[in-house]
């Protein structure tokens, strides 16, 4: 990677895009063993919506990542699978999953340490919280 690897119009910048959406990963990782219904999708992650899910598939849909195919019958029906291209964005997503399962606990720690400062600080400022 060059130092120039992370301008606005750079390749890397939308690869950490892609990254930066929580339930971007999230659904690619529900779909690697194979398609899925919506309401497979939904049952296989828990604690998303119908319609932050529909936006999320949309979005990985528009990027290449996953290919929509409506299956045949009534009702209307459709399934998500990974495109080759979406399969190649696993390896870095379990990456960063390895990076947090290792890291995870220093991060949190670090989490209450800023909390419980911030809160001394505004304390030592006479300032009240949020």
């Amino acid at each position: 990677m060059t130092t120039n690897a992370f301008l606005a119009d750079c390749r890397a910048r939308l690869a950490f895009d892609l990254l930066a959406n929580t339930w971007n990963a999230v659904v690619l990782w529900a779909l690697r063993d194979g398609p899925l219904r919506p309401v497979e999708l939904r049952e296989r992650i828990g604690g998303i919506s119908s319609k932050v899910l529909t936006e999320t598939l949309r979005r990985l849909q528009f990027n290449g990542l996953v290919d929509r195919q409506a299956l045949p019958g009534a009702p209307p029906r459709v399934e998500y699978r990974l495109t080759a291209l979406g399969r190649t964005f696993l390896a870095p997503i379990d990456a960063v999953g390895a990076w947090a399962f290792e890291h995870g606990d220093e991060v949190m720690a670090a989490q209450e340490l800023g909390e419980a400062g911030s809160g001394a600080r505004r304390d030592r400022l006479g300032e009240s919280p949020a």
